[in-house]
């Protein structure tokens, strides 16, 4: 799990606050990988920066689908995302946030 202090959890209350949405399209959206959440004693969270302007970062879903394929489960995806990558110089979701998505998602197939 990602140690990183600067990384902000988000609980399913916190989502349905922010999105504006009830707590089962809030699960719907992390099953159909527009967002991706994990356990964390015993709550289910996802990292604040998995978020903009109220929704579900757009480019997140496809990139997530795209770890999945190369083998990734749910926890791996999210420390991916969250860690430092070597090629990119920072953490790919902070590629993902400036736009740089099919550089992410280049990397991501590369992995499998």
């Amino acid at each position: 799990m990602s140690t990183d202090p600067e990384v902000r959890w988000l609980t399913i209350p916190d989502l349905v606050d922010i999105l504006g949405i009830g707590v089962s399209k809030v699960r719907r959206l992390i099953e159909d990988r527009s967002l991706a959440a994990r356990r964390i004693d015993g709550v289910w969270r996802v990292p604040e920066s998995f978020i903009r302007d109220g929704e579900p970062l757009s480019e997140l879903r496809g990139t997530l689908i795209v770890l999945a394929d190369a083998g990734f489960d749910n926890d791996a995806a999210i420390e991916w995302l969250l860690e430092p990558e070597e090629s990119l110089g920072f953490a790919p979701i902070e590629a993902l946030r400036a736009g740089r998505k099919a550089e992410v998602r280049r990397i991501a197939q590369a992995l499998a």
